[in-house]
């Protein structure tokens, strides 16, 4: 794999798509595949996808591409998926349990430890083998198994509270499923999940198609 370098969010957020789309490819395919095959396959700029993978793999060879499988094992290292993240969830409602009940976070290197929930009548239940605990038992959890990464499930008005809670018990990377903004430190990452926003660009690209009659 190519030396570790500064990256850029856009970057980290591209490189899943392409690695989505090489794992998805079938038994059949070459087994090489070119910066421009992935970038017209992906209906992406050739320029910035042969960028973004000379950041991460050197085994690029002009006019033959990258060897397909070593492509893949590059980019799973790079994103750190090959040395499992533990993370935990606030949050044991609806979208909460079905995150925990989701095993294929294993392959992008996500395990979520447990649940957490101020509800009582939550705390006990069991989700694909995760606890729902009680939210005072985070310190002791984050503690005792150095959790970094913390994903937030509850309703708006009471994200921010979320939030601070995990900062203050070591959380440095934060994903949030709330629609609401959050206020951290410069050195705390937040990945906002906002379905309201995707919602609507849907529904935007849809009533422009209806109107030219698509």
């Amino acid at each position: 794999m190519a030396a570790q370098k500064e990256i850029s969010k856009s970057v980290l957020k591209r490189l899943p798509v392409y690695l989505a789309y090489l794992r998805a490819m079938p038994v059949t395919a070459p087994d090489h595949i070119s910066a421009t095959s992935l970038a017209q396959a992906l209906g992406m700029g050739e320029v910035q996808v042969r960028k973004d993978l000379a950041l991460v793999s050197s085994g690029g060879r002009p006019k033959i591409g990258y060897p397909k499988d070593r492509l893949i094992h590059d980019i799973e290292e790079f994103l750190g998926y090959g040395d499992p993240n533990d993370a935990v969830l606030i949050g044991a409602g609806k979208l909460g349990l079905a995150l925990l009940g989701y095993s294929g976070f294993a392959e992008y290197g996500l395990n979520i430890v447990a649940g957490f929930d101020a509800d009582e009548s939550l705390v006990g239940k069991i989700k694909s083998g995760k606890t729902i605990l009680h939210v005072s038992k985070l310190e002791e959890v984050c503690r005792e198994k150095n959790i970094k990464i913390g994903i937030i499930t509850v309703p708006a008005e009471y994200a921010q509270d979320v939030c601070n809670l995990l900062i203050q018990n070591g959380i440095q990377a934060i994903w949030n499923f709330a629609p609401t903004h959050l206020d951290v430190p410069d050195h705390i990452l937040v990945q906002n999940e906002n379905m309201a926003a995707s919602l609507a660009l849907l529904s935007k690209h849809l009533n422009e198609q209806m109107r030219k009659g698509v």
